[in-house]
């Protein structure tokens, strides 16, 4: 239905007429504020299904010749004679000429405002005028001011603009072409240059497809459609290497969301013997940490997945959590029990720690002393305190019977010269020439070796080595007499002695046989059995003279 110009405006014709009445001096002022954006209000931007109505379009007011205003195409129509230039593409109520009279100017429009009084306003941009020139072919406008369009589907009424000249009228529908056209230029180069996001992409697909459907514009709309569909296979393709990215970016945040749960894993599954409980606990909540930034800067993950991985890493911590309870207080428990059995011994430590019987308690101390070894750790302050006690009995016990060892080595120092006295005198007897005489003296000194009492614990091992090494020697000279002078070890060596006589007897022929026949391998045969016994018959008279005596 055809809209009425600027129906907010009253339609009494004197206020229409004291509108009309400004002076001509408003006229500058009102060109100074030309808005980007506005339409005129007396443009109608619907199909014209019924006549305009009879009374002249309301304008604000009309401009002088003067008024600088930018042709719409080189190819337009002159003006008419003493006719103001051509209006700019989009005209603003104060650059639209009436045709004869001048028009009453709305009531509720008073004269722009100076431009330091009223925000900064955008200025128009240019107009290819090759372009606006080829739209307006596309365009017609008919004796009433009804603009129409060419199209593949047939000729579309897009708006009547009473009033006005045909350039006036087709430059305002050719400026709209060319914005939407200007549009689509900027969503094609944003395509290629831009990282536009999927959700950008189709919201610009679905505003310039509506735009471009039925638009009140003049220019070659099938050519602007036929390349937004061009562009829409270029934006599937951004489309779908968006969805790539953030598919692959998704794909990183899962792996890398998946290694923070799987090290948290592995942090719950170590075992708690051998785990250490305070690093692994900042080493869980520096994971929580990248976690929460994972979530807060990396790229969202689908709700399953991240569920999934969330109950994973929340289970990991919740066993390390729970394994980690539970090991200190089963280590409360054994401390406790640690504790207990460590007071009994140092309570028998210390009652210890008075006795004078030496050796006795001193074997019981080296039982105490494994006893705490088994007896497992209690807390260290408790540990370290009870060592203290421990120790300090034990030191006490080995303290007095140190004291006592040397009050008795220096009872027994006169006692150790004696003794070394008497190990000059046995060691005297080596090496043995004589033995009945060395066994004689041996025994006199072992007489006198007792009779001369203790040593200093120090020495004791030193003296009575020298003197066993003595008594050896005498035992070992005796048994060797023993074996020379034995009848049956005589016999048996002058036995073997005949026999290998005898034998060194058959060789010496065989040798002799064997020279005579010139058989030189069995006279190296006879000679080496020959010598052989005879090496052994050599041996057996040495050992039967030896038992001779």
């Amino acid at each position: 239905m055809t809209q009425t110009p600027d129906q907010s405006a009253p339609s009494t014709a004197d206020a229409a007429a004291e509108q009309v009445e400004t002076p001509q001096q408003d006229a500058p002022e009102a060109e100074t504020h030309v808005d980007a954006t506005p339409e005129p209000a007396e443009v109608v931007d619907a199909p014209a299904d019924e006549a305009a109505s009879d009374e002249a379009p309301v304008t604000e007011a009309a401009p002088t010749d003067d008024t600088p205003v930018e042709p719409a195409a080189d190819e337009t129509a002159a003006p008419e004679a003493g006719a103001a230039p051509a209006p700019t593409p989009r005209p603003t109520p104060a650059s639209v000429k009436p045709s004869a009279r001048p028009l009453p100017r709305p009531p509720v429009a008073t004269p722009a405002a100076p431009a330091a009084a009223g925000p900064a306003v955008a200025p128009v941009p240019p107009v290819d005028a090759a372009e606006a020139a080829h739209a307006a072919t596309f365009g017609s406008v008919d004796a009433e001011g009804t603009v129409t369009v060419r199209e593949a589907s047939g000729e579309r009424v897009v708006g009547q603009f009473p009033g006005a000249t045909a350039q006036e009228a087709l430059a305002l529908y050719v400026r709209r072409f060319l914005d939407l056209q200007a549009k689509v230029a900027l969503f094609e180069a944003r395509l290629g240059a831009t990282d536009l996001s999927v959700k950008e992409i189709d919201q610009t697909l679905a505003k310039l497809t509506e735009e471009t459907a039925e638009p009140a514009a003049v220019g070659d709309l099938d050519g602007l459609r036929a390349r937004l569909d061009a562009l829409r296979g270029v934006a599937a393709e951004r489309r779908a290497q968006a969805e790539a990215e953030r598919q692959a970016a998704r794909a990183a945040a899962v792996e890398a969301r998946t290694a923070i749960v799987e090290q948290a894993e592995r942090i719950a599954a170590t075992d708690p013997g051998r785990i250490q409980w305070r690093p692994a606990g900042e080493q869980l909540r520096a994971l929580l940490d990248q976690w929460k930034d994972a979530q807060r800067s990396g790229p969202r993950l689908d709700r399953p997945t991240e569920e999934a991985l969330w109950k994973r890493f929340s289970h990991a911590r919740t066993t390390f959590d729970r394994e980690r309870r539970h090991f200190f207080a089963q280590l409360e428990q054994s401390n406790a029990q640690a504790k207990a059995a460590k007071e009994r011994l140092v309570d028998e430590a210390e009652r210890l720690q008075s006795s004078t019987d030496w050796g006795a308690t001193a074997g019981a101390f080296r039982d105490l002393m494994t006893q705490w070894k088994s007896a497992g750790r209690a807390s260290r302050a408790d540990d370290d305190a009870l060592w203290a006690r421990f120790r300090a009995a034990q030191d006490a016990f080995f303290a007095a019977r140190d004291a006592q060892n040397a009050a008795t080595d220096a009872e027994f120092r006169a006692n150790l010269e004696v003794k070394e006295a008497i190990l000059v005198e046995a060691e005297a007897l080596l090496p043995v020439t004589d033995l009945g005489a060395a066994k004689a003296a041996i025994r006199g000194i072992q007489d006198r070796w007792e009779a001369a009492g203790k040593v200093p614990r120090a020495d004791i091992q030193r003296v009575e080595g020298r003197l066993r090494a003595v008594e050896t020697a005498i035992r070992e000279a005796e048994q060797k007499q023993w074996t020379r002078s034995n009848p049956e070890t005589r016999a048996r060596a002058e036995g073997a002695a005949a026999q290998l006589e005898q034998a060194i007897a058959g060789l010496e022929a065989d040798l002799e046989k064997a020279k005579a026949a010139k058989d030189q391998r069995r006279i190296d045969e006879a000679q080496a059995a020959l010598d052989a016994r005879r090496a052994w018959l050599e041996q057996v008279q040495r050992a039967a003279q030896d038992a001779r005596g």
